[in-house]
């Protein structure tokens, strides 16, 4: 593919020579053998280099029946492959994962692909994984090292890189061999422990979420009358722990203020709660455009801002998912503040149904303090 188009450079660079040359027939009698001589070069140029070239290019023939069944046969056995394994570019982005790797991530292949894979690893260890992934790339030879998937950050995972160079690729990629600490991890389904599965799975869901409303509307209802502060403050104690880890609460129209922050390190909290409003753009965007924000494993660490102590604040919590929504009466009305909520690893992350019901409390909850 590059002898391809080296050779397709270099015959339009000699295209447009010989068009100079003929251009140049109109010069005078006595530069025209400087002229001849320069297309007798050009001449040699391309009976020497160019016309061996697409034999080179092309290559010896070969059975396109064979070659055709030669990668369907690499194909199945890099999905068939028992251990995990990806292959990603240079910028540790997925080009394709394994069935292995797709159960052992608990990331589809579908989503995964076009996607960083750092973005399944736990925070402290993307930049890491990306350097040996880029140092592999350029052909410093295989590394290994250990990270931790987000969604399992105490289980340590061996994990190998090493590069190749497919026939149909440009640049070196760098296959990724994901091997856990627990070989148990490996095993089919069928060979592993049966484990308990609760029964009615979406319906235990759906009951939670509705036990959830009513813990809202017994609290709005039952709460004080003419105090939008402490409305807003034991909503936002009905949400914190059996729906999110973390709650952070902002109030206000024209002006963000920090009302409340709600999570399970106390230090963290302080530098949270310390943080301005402004220097959050989820926060800033959802307070302007009046619209919720679901992200799940989000990449930009700095979505939401740093804390006090000047770290992120996403990495600060451990932030697997996050829910960022305003807190509007009605449409067209002014947003009177906003709920942002993190859920950190360990825990599943937000669905599109939770993140529906929180937008549904929310102009309760702006209801109830307008009272």
């Amino acid at each position: 593919m590059v002898q391809a188009e080296e050779f397709g450079e270099e015959l339009a660079d000699f295209v447009r020579r010989v068009a100079e040359l003929k251009a140049a027939r109109s010069v005078s009698t006595a530069e025209l053998p400087v002229v001849l001589d320069a297309a007798l070069f050009e001449l040699d140029h391309v009976a020497q280099k160019l016309w061996p070239q697409p034999a080179e290019v092309a290559g010896p023939s070969r059975n396109t029946a064979a070659d055709k069944h030669e990668q369907q046969l690499l194909r199945a056995v890099f999905q068939r492959l028992p251990l995990p394994v990806a292959l990603v570019d240079r910028e540790a982005v997925v080009r394709r994962l394994n069935f292995a790797a797709t159960i052992f991530t608990g990331v589809r292949a579908g989503y995964a692909t076009g996607r960083p894979m750092t973005g399944f690893l736990a925070h402290a260890d993307r930049a890491a994984f990306r350097s040996q992934v880029a140092a592999v790339a350029r052909g410093e030879g295989d590394r290994g090292l250990t990270v931790h998937l987000q969604q399992n950050p105490h289980a340590a995972v061996r994990t190998v890189l090493t590069g190749l160079r497919p026939g149909t690729e440009r640049r070196t990629t760098v296959l990724a061999i994901l091997q856990p600490t627990d070989d148990a991890a490996l095993r089919p389904a069928s060979a592993r422990p049966a484990a308990p599965v609760p029964d009615l799975a979406e319906t235990t869901r759906h009951a939670a979420l509705t036990d959830l409303l009513d813990a809202m509307a017994r609290e709005l209802l039952g709460g004080p009358v003419g105090d939008p502060a402490e409305t807003l403050r034991r909503a936002a104690h009905v949400l914190h722990g059996r729906f999110a880890d973390w709650v952070v609460v902002d109030r206000g129209t024209a002006h963000l203020e920090r009302t409340e922050v709600l999570g399970a390190d106390d230090e963290a909290v302080r530098d949270i709660a310390a943080q301005d409003p402004a220097a959050s753009p989820l926060v800033v965007e959802a307070a302007r455009g009046g619209a919720p924000t679901l992200l799940v494993r989000p990449e930009d660490l700095r979505s939401m801002g740093d804390d006090a102590s000047g770290a992120p604040v996403l990495v600060r919590a451990d932030v697997t998912s996050l829910l960022c929504v305003p807190l509007i009466p009605a449409p067209g009305e002014p947003v009177q503040g906003v709920l942002t909520l993190f859920r950190s690893a360990g825990r599943l992350a937000f669905s599109m149904a939770e993140a529906k019901t929180l937008d549904m409390m929310a102009r309760h909850i702006a209801l109830a303090m307008r009272k």
